[in-house]
């Protein structure tokens, strides 16, 4: 019973906690790390490119990378970086203006009318993570608020971080986030790519261009990037809930409207090239990696207890589905992709590369990452007080 999962041996203490490295070193260890995670999987998502994966194999492609690279730092030098935060919110914005661009010429004031329903599903779904997360305390004997961090399909290090300010079990929260998005990321497309429907991942030819070197879209694309970095910035310093990949997918809406309205600029239109996509994906694959390349020891039990509470939220995001099939007229596809728990950002690139009603699920999802965002606090303040109800009336 004493049976333990070794996932990565006993190594010293994080070089953060380590006074004698200083805030430089550690920065450029990680930035190391982070260019040995890209080169591994540019390849990688070659590689998978063939199997005719369609253009999310660079996610994959990244998840391998990262996990494959902290794993080696660890076994091999003793380092043990954490997970980059950083790295993943660059990925948000790669992805969000790549999304934004897409959907610039799609009607939205039709999917608007429908926020109404988006926001019932979020309900649905959070309320259903909140009784997973109970069932989930009790039999694994674990303080609920972890077990609630652990369980609400939300960002894997927003749910982390919350959980080290509360000084709760980080790891088991980064475990069970990890397995959830790993989880949908790998069964979406799989049940979209062998489905009885016409649908079929695109894919990018491996000799097309993924960047286009005339001068004036390099020019437009520094802009848009430098615009991207103006506006995310700030969104990222004042907390605005998802406000990484909202606001650069705001910018990819609203920056060609913009060049046709100014009086000085030609018939010019700029979409962003493949390679904003492809790095993005790359990175949100790294980190997503980089939270499996950094898991310590857990007991069997209690990965059985992660993997048996993510199997019901997949059963709650496909019970919500079903209902947003009778609430709509959306295909089941569209309704699987909008109640997907997470990661967001990934069903969205899903819902692109099947270039299936991209408006719907961009919309659906980022409803749900407001909502959560914005009500986290709330949820954080009655999952404490009902687990000090709890450890009270032991």
């Amino acid at each position: 019973m004493n049976q333990s999962l070794s996932v990565a041996p006993s190594l010293e203490e994080h070089t953060h906690e380590n006074p004698v490295v200083t805030k430089q070193q550690l920065f450029t260890k990680q930035l190391i790390v982070l260019v040995l995670e890209m080169l591994l999987a540019l390849p990688l998502g070659l590689l998978l490119a063939k199997f005719q994966i369609g253009r999310i194999a660079w996610i994959f492609g990244g998840i391998a990378a990262g996990t494959v690279v902290l794993q080696g730092c660890r076994i091999f030098y003793q380092y043990s970086p954490q997970p980059n935060r950083t790295a993943r919110k660059v990925g948000m914005a790669l992805v969000g203006l790549t999304v934004g661009a897409s959907n610039a010429h799609g009607n939205l004031a039709s999917v608007a009318s429908n926020i109404p329903i988006f926001i019932f599903l979020t309900l649905f779904l959070l309320l259903s993570g909140s009784c997973i997360g109970y069932i989930y305390s009790r039999l694994s004997k674990t303080n609920l608020l972890t077990a609630m961090l652990a369980t609400v399909p939300g960002g894997v290090g927003i749910m982390a971080a919350i959980a080290a300010d509360y000084n709760k079990n980080v790891s088991l929260v980064a475990l069970v986030q990890a397995i959830r998005v790993t989880s949908v990321v790998v069964l979406i497309p799989f049940i979209a790519k062998t489905s009885t429907g016409n649908y079929s991942l695109q894919t990018l030819p491996i000799n097309a261009a993924w960047l286009n070197f005339d001068p004036s879209q390099l020019e437009l694309l520094l802009l848009v990037l430098l615009i991207t970095g103006l506006v995310v910035y700030p969104a990222i310093l004042f907390k605005i809930p998802a406000g990484d990949f909202f606001g650069a997918l705001l910018i990819g809406i609203g920056f060609n409207p913009l060049l046709h309205w100014l009086p000085f600029v030609g018939d010019i239109s700029f979409s962003p090239p493949p390679i904003i996509n492809l790095l993005g994906q790359m990175l949100l694959g790294i980190t997503i990696g980089e939270y499996w390349g950094d898991k310590p020891n857990f007991r069997k039990r209690t990965v059985g207890y992660a993997l048996m509470s993510v199997g019901m939220t997949l059963i709650a995001g496909a019970i919500a589905a079903i209902i947003a099939m009778q609430l709509t007229s959306w295909d089941w596809l569209t309704c699987l992709l909008v109640t997907a728990p997470g990661g967001s950002a990934e069903m969205i690139l899903v819902s692109l590369a099947l270039n299936h009603n991209v408006e719907i699920v961009t919309t659906g999802h980022l409803v749900r990452l407001i909502a959560i965002n914005s009500s986290l606090p709330l949820w954080v303040f009655l999952f404490r007080r009902l687990d000090e109800r709890l450890s009270e009336s032991v």
